[in-house]
């Protein structure tokens, strides 16, 4: 049994790593917004371009399995994890996790204008990046593998995502990017890359295969069913046996507005304010209640700054 003394060093550690984790997080927004707009406009095209790239495993992992809707999906995922540890490993700048410099802009480390202007580079860096990633795929004749099984797919999954109301998309943004920034939050934990590798699988593989929203994923997704949709040729219609009406709803209006806009601001829900602020809060609360206990003035003028 664990005597007074030991629980309350274990509680006084654990609430140790909890604000050192706020802190690891604070600095990681600071070092995002604080690198030069072309190093982090660069660093952003990468970034969705392997996020893009995680898809095709995804859909090619995925194609014809016959292990069962659920196993499957979650191979799937496994495959798309690929994507985060890219990012990670090589140091690239990703939309859904940049909105954790929410923690930098609370500790008072950025400005809330400096803190948009980062978001804005590296959303529209990623767009870049998924969308060269689209003109490589449809330029190597990708969909008409499996006897464009393939490709059917892709198409499928771009439609389907289309189709959500708008309070849907938005609510599965929200819970993709609390997994996501969740993995990331734990990698905060660590210094050792592939350890964090291993730490984003398991978060991501969640959403992926629960069919969560994920906006740069989906700037490579509905774009490349839109083009296979467009500029397929006969052929490929023909070894799938279907009409492209049939996917005529595939449209960029459809997509910014149906898919787009709710899930990026998902996104920015989920992961900057359930789970950045969140955190955030946590240790802040408990900041204020220590300096309560030894000055309640002091306390009070926290509260109030």
């Amino acid at each position: 049994m664990l005597n007074l003394n030991q629980t309350d060093a274990i509680k006084k550690t654990v609430e140790e790593k909890k604000n050192s984790m706020v802190e690891t997080a604070s600095q990681y927004g600071l070092a995002k917004v604080e690198k030069t707009p072309v190093q982090s406009f660069i660093l952003s095209i990468f970034a969705g371009a392997f996020i893009a790239v995680a898809f095709v495993f995804y859909i090619t992992v995925t194609n014809g399995s016959d292990v069962g809707w659920g196993l499957t999906r979650f191979i799937g995922g496994l495959a798309f994890s690929m994507g985060l540890m890219l990012v990670i490993g090589a140091g690239a700048e990703l939309f859904t996790s940049t909105v954790l410099t929410t923690v930098a802009w609370a500790n008072k480390k950025i400005g809330f204008k400096a803190q948009i202007q980062c978001w804005a580079r590296v959303y529209v860096g990623n767009m870049v990046g998924a969308l060269l990633m689209v003109w490589l795929i449809m330029s190597a004749g990708m969909f008409d593998l499996n006897h464009g099984q393939w490709g059917l797919s892709a198409l499928n999954i771009a439609q389907h995502k289309l189709h959500h109301t708008w309070g849907q998309a938005f609510a599965l943004g929200i819970l993709c990017n609390m997994m996501v920034c969740l993995g990331i939050w734990m990698t905060f934990a660590t210094k050792d890359v592939l350890t964090k590798c291993m730490l984003v699988m398991l978060p991501v593989a969640m959403f992926v295969s629960s069919g969560f929203e994920h906006s740069v994923a989906n700037m490579f997704m509905v774009p490349f069913g839109i083009s296979i949709a467009e500029f397929a040729p006969a052929s490929f219609w023909s070894a799938i046996n279907l009409d492209p009406v049939q996917f005529a709803d595939l449209t960029i209006t459809n997509f910014l507005f149906n898919n787009l806009i709710p899930v990026t601001l998902g996104n920015i829900v989920g992961g900057g304010v359930i789970v950045g602020l969140g955190h955030w809060l946590s240790g802040n609360s408990q900041a204020v209640s220590k300096v309560a206990e030894q000055n309640p003035q002091a306390a009070n003028d926290k509260v109030n700054d």
